[in-house]
């Protein structure tokens, strides 16, 4: 039997889908042994660090990941950072395969004045900084004023907005990191903005997201019945079944909104940001709208327009992703995921798309190379292993069981690592 020896580096659901699918292509032929390597002590990618906390539904597809990750042909090499503790020569040179599933990372920027104000983040760090992610911890998200606003026509908005403007104790029974919590529950916040600049037929919102906004029992949500009226009118019979549900779902809501709660999200359609207003901190957002220009108070402003991937020293880059063709990259490299088409699609979408790469390294595959294994190279170096992050993922829930939690998250370095009997090539 041919057994080939494949690194995917990233540890997200791109990463264990690209995993997955090795797996269903090994037959009485061939077999696949796989490393995968994590730049974080912790795996999971976005399901960790990324999905909203009191969305837990949707974090169940670890279950798959650690199904996957307790495989005989599996090795869990975390706290390993490629470019810098290994380099992708020498992850070329050792595998038959390398697989770059490191997502996009790097929040997209506005482009206008005052973005670099306090008070003006992108939610490529207020996400990960309510989501316990070590290397955000201490990102400074002021909440001393009475409105934010949130930019962005897509999921990652909706998540931001609804965070902000739930009443806090409803994310006791989360995941939410300690800090972010105290820091909600401390918030003067009560009024949430969702910007978009182009009407709401454009809207890259899914319609389950939408759908859930009614549900939330101490927050009033305000759509303009009128502009969903009219959008529905502009796009006609002939709209998509996506945009269709979500005008479906947006007019639900405006036809009943509610409006007897203390926390409000609005959304604003057809709002392009000019200009960001303040004396050394965010004090309102200045809008071009068909009906003129138009300022909103406020002392927070999250953009969420998109990400770019983050650069690794010897894969090619261009146009926030990396340069690629139907996956493949350059030699034996190849790419999966966010990284592969750009922030795009659901958890779900990075099963088939990474099933599609794979089907394309089975056909580019020759004889197996005799490759010496990759921890010659990492000896010396603290290593995260599978059994380590099992431990880092028990003492978590553990910590969490007490206090109704799923599981309470460590939040800096040093307390992922303490739990881990970390291994020393």
């Amino acid at each position: 039997m041919a057994i080939y020896k494949v690194a995917i580096v990233g540890a997200g659901p791109a990463g264990y889908f690209a995993a997955q699918a090795l797996n269903n292509l090994a037959d009485q032929d061939r077999s696949f042994e796989i490393d995968m390597f994590e730049r974080l002590p912790t795996p999971w990618g976005l399901v960790r660090s990324g999905v909203a906390p009191d969305h837990p539904k949707i974090k169940t597809v670890s279950k798959v990941f650690e199904k996957i990750a307790t495989g005989e042909n599996f090795r869990l090499f975390a706290n390993v950072e490629i470019g810098k503790d290994l380099s992708v020569d020498q992850l070329q040179d050792r595998y038959d395969a390398v697989i770059i599933a490191t997502g996009s990372s790097l929040g997209k920027t506005l482009g206008i004045a005052g973005e670099k104000l306090r008070g003006s983040l992108s939610a490529a760090s207020f996400v990960p900084w309510y989501n316990a992610h070590p290397d955000f911890a201490d990102v400074d998200v002021p909440l001393d004023s009475n409105a934010a606003v949130v930019i962005g026509g897509g999921n990652v908005a909706m998540d931001v907005a609804r965070i902000l403007a739930l009443e806090p104790s409803e994310l006791d029974p989360t995941d939410t990191a300690d800090h972010a919590i105290i820091a909600f529950k401390n918030s003067d916040i009560r009024k949430v903005y969702i910007a978009l600049r182009r009407g709401p037929e454009h809207a890259a919102f899914t319609s389950p997201e939408l759908r859930d906004l009614p549900k939330l029992e101490h927050t009033n949500v305000i759509i303009n019945e009128a502009e969903i009226v009219a959008a529905i009118a502009r796009v006609g019979d002939s709209a998509e079944k996506d945009v269709k549900s979500n005008l479906d779902a947006m007019l639900f809501i405006a036809q009943n909104q509610k409006t007897e709660h203390e926390r409000t999200i609005e959304f604003l359609f057809s709002h392009t940001p000019q200009e960001i207003q303040g004396d050394g901190k965010v004090e309102g957002v200045v809008f071009s709208t068909p009906t003129g220009e138009r300022t909103i108070k406020c002392g927070l402003v999250v953009t969420a327009i998109g990400y770019n991937a983050l650069d690794i020293p010897g894969v090619p880059f261009g146009n926030g992703k990396v340069v690629n063709v139907d996956g493949r990259v350059t030699g034996n490299m190849y790419v999966v995921g966010w990284a592969k088409r750009g922030p795009s699609g659901v958890i779900g979408t990075n099963k088939s798309d990474a099933s599609s790469v794979i089907e394309l390294i089975g056909q580019d595959l020759g004889e197996p190379k005799n490759k010496s294994d990759i921890t010659d190279l990492l000896k010396g170096k603290t290593v995260v292993t599978q059994r380590d992050w099992e431990a880092i993922n028990a003492a978590e829930i553990a910590a969490g069981e007490p206090l109704s939690k799923p599981r309470r998250k460590g939040i800096t370095w040093d307390q992922l690592m303490a739990h881990a009997e970390i291994y020393y090539f």
